[in-house]
């Protein structure tokens, strides 16, 4: 698939480069087209970067990889011409670290990103996932051994399926991957960061993952 990323920082050059290890056409955007990390990347692993809109623009599927709480603010750059009818993939987290580590973590408007997202921009297909885990195990599950999960949340049953089988080409296996209905659903998943951020400070590593038993 031709596959934009939206944001430079880390999660977002993780995914892109695995995603083009898959064979997939990456391009990683983000405010500016000439951004030195998406540069850097773009001439390291042989993808395309450009603005928020030069990403999206072409793309037939997109990942928001930017902070929480500016997410609304990349995607209203990237376009809402650029982001109709195509699967959204939200991964991010409104983390405020203003007051230092731990960040709090809000809910604008007491909606989860994801649908802040979907609201201002009803003609995308929102899924949430991959935003309860550090970036490594979004693409390398295996770093945790051990079955552990990925959730999914969102309202459109086909939108699902597609990031799923993405999900399957990163090493989720499908017992792994736990559907949790409606895109409000999200507002759980986001709401487990205070405790992950907690486990980070205390294990000292981000290679651990919630595991559901029975799941």
């Amino acid at each position: 698939m031709k596959i934009a990323v939206l944001g430079t920082g880390e999660v977002g050059r993780r995914l892109a480069t695995k995603l083009v290890s898959l064979g997939h056409e990456v391009a990683l955007g983000s405010r500016t087209a000439d951004n030195a990390d998406a540069t850097k990347w773009a001439g390291e692993y042989g993808g395309a970067h450009g603005t928020f809109a030069d990403a999206a623009r072409s793309a037939e599927l997109v990942v928001n990889a930017t902070g929480g709480l500016v997410s609304l603010a990349a995607l209203q750059a990237a376009g809402a011409d650029n982001l109709n009818g195509k699967v959204l993939i939200d991964v991010s987290n409104a983390l405020d670290f203003s007051e230092g580590f731990p960040p709090k973590v809000g809910l604008p408007d007491g909606r989860s990103v994801a649908e802040q997202l979907q609201g201002a921009f009803p003609e995308a297909r929102v899924v949430k996932t991959l935003n309860t885990m550090t970036n490594t195990v979004m693409v390398e599950p295996g770093r945790v051994p051990g079955h552990h999960n990925v959730f999914l949340s969102g309202d459109d049953a086909d939108a699902k399926a597609v990031v799923a089988e993405l999900l399957a080409s990163f090493g989720w296996a499908a017992d792994r991957i736990i559907d949790l209905g409606e895109l409000s659903s999200a507002r759980a998943t986001e709401q487990l960061m205070p405790i992950w951020l907690r486990l980070y400070g205390v294990l000292g590593t981000g290679d651990f993952n919630f595991s559901i038993a029975g799941a």
